[in-house]
């Protein structure tokens, strides 16, 4: 067996997230299936570096393939490429040790959300439109409060009996692009639900309804405030998954320009 290093894309819209799971088409069981095919074995072990949800999209999600093969990481990045469907694309494949795991490696991972001030057409499959005029520097004052090691037992749909809900934060990045508000959550980890929930409780800041103190109230205590809040994935992108040495993203720029109704390549 021999293990690759996957960098791929993808557009959530028609999966329901990562994870293959029975009776739903998801990334995992669609890449799976590819592989299968040009392997001809059913001996593949894939795993990604953490789930997204379904309808959320990633830019540069990581993988980790065993497979028994004598071809060559360029040949098997195109012809995986050759039996996917057009809102998956594998970007790179690369030799790994056998010790190296897509998500345990992982020492951080970067979330992109963008919402949109207007009413779009074409891009609306990757935002989401807020009709209701946002306080920006309101949101960035509340941003301030989820940066640390924080409990975040009250944003996420998660059981906090089975598993820790302690996550650590990197300060929270906001910038307007236009029509756009951008925000980038970068962290150690994240659980289910857990950025949708923190946009969507910023957007209730921004819009006026709730205070900065009730964020420091579900932070401090359980409370199911955030998941009525919960933002929909159409925004979200797993923008990059961080292994020791991997450089930071240094600019925060958006994924669409609603100008012109083109996606940046």
């Amino acid at each position: 067996m021999g293990r690759f290093k996957l960098t791929l894309e993808y557009e959530g819209t028609r999966y329901s997230g990562w994870q293959i799971q029975k009776n739903a088409r998801t990334v995992q069981g669609d890449l799976l299936a590819a592989m299968r095919d040009l392997f001809q074995t059913t001996e593949i072990e894939l795993y990604g570096s953490g789930r997204t949800d379904a309808g959320v999209h990633a830019l540069r999600q990581v993988a980790h393939l065993d497979v028994a093969t004598m071809l060559a990481p360029e040949i098997i990045r195109k012809k995986i490429n050759d039996e996917l469907p057009a809102d998956i694309n594998i970007i790179e494949v690369e030799k790994a040790p056998k010790t190296f795991h897509a998500r345990h490696d992982a020492v951080a991972r970067s979330y992109l959300y963008q919402i949109s001030r207007r009413r779009t057409a074409l891009g609306k499959r990757f935002v989401w439109w807020i009709k209701d005029e946002l306080d920006l520097r309101a949101m960035e004052d509340a941003a301030h409060l989820f940066a640390g090691i924080k409990d975040f037992r009250s944003f996420t749909a998660d059981d906090p009996e089975e598993k820790s809900t302690k996550v650590q934060l990197e300060p929270i990045e906001m910038a307007e692009s236009g029509d756009l508000i951008l925000i980038r959550i970068v962290g150690s980890h994240f659980i289910w639900k857990m950025v949708r929930q923190i946009v969507g409780v910023l957007a209730e800041v921004g819009r006026g309804d709730l205070p900065r103190g009730a964020i420091e109230r579900f932070l401090a205590a359980d409370s199911d405030a955030p998941a009525k809040l919960t933002a929909p994935p159409s925004g979200l992108f797993l923008e990059r998954v961080y292994y020791p040495g991997d450089a930071r993203l240094d600019r925060l720029e958006p994924l669409i320009n609603l100008n012109s109704e083109r996606l940046r390549r």
